[in-house]
């Protein structure tokens, strides 16, 4: 998908694909300049499991992708993560 710039630049969305769970440090950074609900906190089991928050058995918390579809490609969330545990591609 191509778009443009609103001064007529041509533009390709890098849309949020994927959260790797393994690096992902759940600092937030990345929930805090997406507008559009994209992602969420979520706990990370012992096992690996995604559950709740707020769950009894979370060792950590990481950042999951709970709307994909409202994702617009902005690339905010990339340029924020220091983990560098995003993948990005066009649609």
């Amino acid at each position: 998908m191509q778009a443009q710039t609103r001064d007529g630049r041509s533009w390709t969305p890098e849309y949020l694909l994927a959260i790797d769970p393994k690096t992902c440090i759940g600092c937030g950074r990345c929930y805090k300049v997406c507008g559009r609900g994209v992602m969420d906190l979520m706990g990370l089991t012992d096992e690996g499991e995604m559950v709740d928050k707020d769950d009894d058995d979370v060792e950590r918390l990481v950042m999951s992708m709970t709307d994909a579809g409202a994702c617009i490609g902005c690339g905010a969330c990339a340029r924020v993560c220091p983990a560098n545990c995003q993948t990005h591609g066009t649609a």
